[in-house]
């Protein structure tokens, strides 16, 4: 044999043992897509191991796909994978929407999954829901488990009225990407409560008739923007609180009685200053008598000396003085000075 002949053969031989050896490797996956009526090309097979995607994973849910009447690539499985997606749930929720005969495409699917990777929800409950609607408390459990166990509103008649209510919801496919979770849905119902006990006049109206409050949420259209549909609003419970108004009022009273307290303890203490400043000024004037009768003795000496009043005048005064002094000692009162004194 030629010794080029005896490469080329060894060459061969090499390249058919590479390709017995790999197509082994990927038989028992290639061969269950081609029996499934899923068929596989090698080369994709190979693709994939290189691109370190599990062939497995990607040919067996394809397999499920195509059962359920689904056409879908492999390749859309692929880059699904690659994005970081959850395939097994997509398919599933492809093939739950294909029997409930829900408009579901493969890229609204992903988008769907891709969507609720944070949120520890899946594509597939997301379908369930649309199937199946489920059933939410408002308050949520989460707002209970923080001591928040109803919905408070007060009626205009000042009675407080404590709610519990279940919101029955679908899902809105359509919507569900970019549309707002439970969250908002609660909180716009928990909006909605107030509102309508708020605006009843008396909260007996409320009690009569519990189903007004959810006819005015349901007018309200709550889910707008929301990736979910509002099927129903049912008030679980309806209980009566407090008497705010009668509570508020009595605080207003109490508010009013201090602020009266205080005007009056500022014109008492006007007062007790204007008391304290006439005192002052009756002292002054006191004072200014004393003054003016202490000149009369020195009035009464200038008039002697000037002739202008007579010895017996003088006289003539005292004994005047003296006997109103005496009339005044009968009487109890303090006999005023002399003037010559």
């Amino acid at each position: 044999m030629h010794p080029v002949t005896g490469i080329l053969f060894g060459i061969g031989a090499i390249l058919a043992l590479v390709f017995i050896g790999v197509f082994l490797s990927f038989a028992s996956v290639y061969i269950r897509a081609l029996v499934a009526g899923a068929p596989v090309g090698l080369m994709e097979l190979i693709g994939m191991k290189l691109q370190r995607v599990p062939g497995g994973l990607i040919v067996d849910n394809r397999i499920f796909a195509v059962k359920a009447g689904i056409p879908v690539t492999t390749d859309l499985l692929v880059a699904h994978y690659q994005a970081g997606g959850n395939v097994p749930m997509v398919v599933r929720a492809l093939i739950a929407a294909d029997k409930a005969s829900l408009p579901l495409d493969f890229k609204r699917a992903t988008a769907i999954d891709l969507a609720t990777q944070q949120s520890g929800k899946t594509v597939f409950e997301a379908v369930i829901t649309s199937v199946n609607p489920r059933v939410i408390d408002c308050p949520s459990q989460q707002q209970q488990q923080q001591a928040r166990m109803t919905i408070d509103a007060v009626a205009k008649d000042g009675i407080q009225l404590k709610v519990k209510a279940r919101v029955t919801v679908r899902t809105h496919l359509e919507r569900f990407v970019g549309g707002a979770t439970e969250e908002t849905i609660i909180a716009r119902v928990g909006e909605g409560i107030v509102t309508t006990i708020g605006s009843a006049e008396s909260y007996k109206e409320v009690l009569e008739n519990p189903d007004m409050i959810s006819k005015r949420c349901l007018e309200k259209g709550l889910d707008s923007g929301t990736a979910y549909e509002i099927l129903s609003i049912d008030v679980a419970d309806v209980d009566v609180g407090e008497n705010v108004g009668a509570k508020l009022q009595a605080e207003q009273a109490e508010a009013d009685k201090r602020v009266a307290q205080a005007r009056a303890e500022v014109r008492r203490t006007t007062a007790v200053a204007l008391e304290q400043e006439m005192k002052a000024r009756t002292q002054e004037m006191r004072a200014k008598v004393v003054e003016a009768e202490a000149e009369i003795p020195r009035a009464f000496a200038d008039a002697l000396r000037g002739g202008k009043l007579g010895i017996m005048d003088y006289y003539r005064m005292q004994n005047i003085q003296a006997d109103t002094a005496m009339r005044g000692s009968i009487a109890g009162e303090t006999s005023p000075k002399s003037p010559g004194a």
